[in-house]
């Protein structure tokens, strides 16, 4: 049997219906992990993780011990696993985020686990409590898998991006609030201040921050970013790799977009050649201390 191409096609608009629905299941799953989960500096301890399977929480404590909720898109259901042993599933398919949500928190109490989060979704305009939600509903196996695929594939690139830091950086991780993977460079240095509770935390060291996103707003089609906080000057202008990443002064980042990596003869060579030039233009004009910081 041919193995499935692990670089997809994933047009937006055909499966914008599926990617709101999913955002909203993410984010209940999130906020679960964030409720019952020590703090961690920027946020760390809310995101979820790509694996084998699809996304997950990673182990999230509990009195009895610690449990694990997971999106696995290729058997097509969630699943809940306790360290005490119970466990419990139920199919991913067109459902109502309301109905989701009922069913997730009926399943936590069937296994012992108390917790609430805030109803409210974060990132997203006119917001509407999880529990209010019937107009999200739908869900397409086939790009619910192909997004996946794409968030592994991307996965292994940033992994070995992420091998050539020995400063702090982040985990290669997924943020559930504006469904992106991840992963952040820090330069050892404190930033100015930022106002609100999300931005804050995230932004109070210089960094670098690189990752993939299935698209919106000023990007129609997924796509990867790159960035760097605070902004230097001038780094607009920056020559960076390959020829087909470019400036978007509406979002103030680069962006290369995923079909031209796709679509390159070597998709992993394409992606890293981005991540690494993108870094340097930043890290250059930021004065970071690349001797110290870099393999």
């Amino acid at each position: 049997m041919k193995a499935p191409d692990p670089w997809p096609p994933l047009p937006l608009h055909d499966w914008l219906d599926t990617y709101r629905t999913l955002h909203m299941w993410t984010q209940i799953a999130g906020k679960i992990r964030m409720a019952l989960s020590p703090p961690l500096n920027h946020w760390w301890h809310v995101t979820l993780y790509v694996n084998s399977r699809g996304l997950t929480t990673g182990p999230i404590p509990y009195p009895a011990g610690i449990f694990e909720i997971q999106f696995d898109f290729q058997k097509h259901e969630l699943s809940l696993s306790t360290s005490q042993g119970p466990a419990s599933a139920r199919p991913l398919q067109p459902e109502s985020v309301a109905s989701f949500y009922a069913a997730l928190f009926e399943t936590l109490a069937s296994l012992g686990i108390s917790c609430a989060i805030d109803l409210k979704p974060q990132e997203v305009a006119n917001p509407v409590p999880f529990d209010l939600d019937t107009a999200h509903c739908s869900y397409d196996p086939e790009y619910a898998n192909r997004f996946w695929r794409i968030l592994v594939s991307s996965a292994r690139v940033i992994e070995r991006f992420r091998a050539g830091f020995t400063g702090k950086c982040s985990p290669v991780h997924f943020f559930w609030g504006s469904f992106d993977l991840a992963c952040t460079r820090f330069s050892g240095r404190p930033a100015p201040p930022r106002k609100g509770v999300i931005s804050g935390p995230a932004y109070s060291d210089e960094v670098s921050s690189a990752g993939f996103w299935p698209g919106g707003g000023a990007v129609d089609g997924p796509a990867y970013y790159a960035y760097t906080v605070p902004q230097p000057a001038g780094i607009e202008t920056q020559s960076i790799r390959p020829a087909a990443a470019s400036w978007n002064p509406q979002l103030s980042e680069f962006i290369l977009m995923y079909d031209d990596v796709r679509r390159a003869a070597s998709p992993e060579q394409h992606l890293y050649e981005f991540l690494e030039s993108t870094y340097a233009a930043g890290a250059l004009l930021a004065h970071w201390d690349r001797a110290r910081l870099e393999v």
